[in-house]
């Protein structure tokens, strides 16, 4: 593939930032207790960071913990195996955790977390993405908090990337080679 390549906005930091802030005010009504917010690393971190603090704005104090793992290696087409390549520290036992992700698609990453953490006796576990991709899913799993519906693209930026690139982008957007 010759050619240069640019990055395609799709959703762009306003509104970004005014999602996160409604996720945050839908968060608080349900009115969690005990709250462990996971973040699953790498690709939510930017999202995460963002949550968190629209979070302390709508007056939740929830604790932070991180969990990284990986279907994805350096493609951009899922192994179909979730890995854990960093575990939670902190305990989740009588909690209400809140899985953040940057993306739901196939499901599976997020399926092994939310099974992982219950079977670790929380409380409850609920799940907030920035995006979605309803056609894609591969097990049974459905996000409570969704930021955006997303096309079927390969999404970056925000945190996302592809063999780890575009992560540093303050909006989400899809690479496109120009001819």
């Amino acid at each position: 593939m010759s050619g240069a390549r640019r990055v395609r906005e799709l959703y762009d930091e306003a509104s970004i930032r005014a999602r996160t802030e409604a996720l945050a005010a839908e968060i608080a009504a349900w009115k969690p207790q005990n709250l462990l917010v996971v973040a699953v690393l790498k690709g939510s971190f930017m999202f995460a960071a963002d949550l968190m603090r629209a979070m302390h704005r709508a007056g939740i104090e929830p604790q932070v913990e991180f969990i990284h793992l990986s279907s994805y290696l350096d493609g951009t087409v899922s192994t179909g195996q979730v890995k854990i390549l960093r575990d939670v520290e902190s305990t989740v036992e009588d909690r209400d955790v809140l899985l953040v992700d940057d993306i739901l698609e196939s499901g599976r990453t997020l399926a092994f977390a939310k099974d992982l953490l219950i079977a670790r006796g929380a409380r409850s576990v609920k799940v907030c993405v920035i995006l979605e991709k309803p056609g894609k899913r591969a097990v049974q799993l459905d996000a409570d908090f969704v930021g955006f519906h997303c096309p079927d693209l390969f999404v970056v930026g925000y945190g996302m990337d592809v063999a780890h690139s575009y992560r540093q982008l303050p909006f989400i957007g899809v690479v496109e080679t120009e001819a």
